[in-house]
């Protein structure tokens, strides 16, 4: 398995299309996370450190394309959450010495 980060930037309506799609993302991520798979998940935010603007999920999959598939069947991509995203590979560091 290889690491990957998804990045994911909301779109203007995207704090209220989280609030209806959010149970689903999270179901989405839960099996990954129950199999150890998920490094970190989590919203980032404006400035003001309280306003959502997008989503960072770093984890595990086996190819670039595997995890590109998953991030486009997430329920913030599909429902139009997120207006742009991108996965990239990524290789955790800290804590620890290399992965």
């Amino acid at each position: 398995m290889a690491l990957f980060v998804l990045i994911g930037r909301d779109g203007a309506q995207g704090l209220a299309l989280r609030k209806l799609h959010r149970e689903a993302h999270l179901a989405n991520l839960r099996p990954l996370s129950e199999e150890g798979r998920v490094v970190f998940a989590g919203p980032i935010f404006e400035d003001d450190g309280e306003t959502p603007c997008g989503s960072v999920v770093v984890f595990d999959a086996p190819t670039l394309e595997a995890a590109r598939n998953y991030a486009a069947s997430d329920p913030y991509v599909v429902e139009g959450v997120f207006e742009r995203w991108e996965v990239l590979p990524a290789r955790q560091v800290f804590p620890g010495a290399g992965r």
